[in-house]
């Protein structure tokens, strides 16, 4: 896990999502590398599915009028609605180890996760 402090997103003066310095340094070199458009935002998504309910959903997107945006880290991130409900006082985090290299979730809402780690219940 990343010790480096993460920046909190501030909407309507509640903390909703925090990402890590290093998680938004992967997402900028990501988009440098896949040569993604400035236009194009990070979606941070909740879908229904996996074998615990719920998964998380990461990726550049358009933002619509039911988005929230936000700027961490000079990473423009958007957020559904729906999802904001699900995704609250979550911090995202990129860590490296054995398994693998990924970003992580640490969602202090999700009450089990599935046993391949993929999904969550809340």
């Amino acid at each position: 896990m990343s010790m480096a402090e993460p920046v909190p997103v501030a909407g309507e003066g509640n903390q909703i999502v925090e990402i890590t310095p290093l998680a938004a340094e992967k997402v900028r070199e990501i988009r440098n590398d896949e040569e993604i458009e400035d236009e194009l935002a990070l979606r941070l998504r909740v879908v229904g599915g996996g074998c615990a309910g719920f998964s998380y959903d990461l990726y550049f997107d358009e933002k619509t009028e039911m988005d929230k945006e936000y700027t961490i880290h000079q990473v423009r991130v958007i957020v559904d609605q729906m999802s904001l409900m699900y995704l609250m006082g979550t911090t995202i985090d990129y860590v490296e180890g054995l398994q693998g290299a990924g970003f992580k979730f640490n969602n202090p809402n999700v009450t089990s996760t599935c046993g391949c780690g993929s999904s969550f219940a809340v």
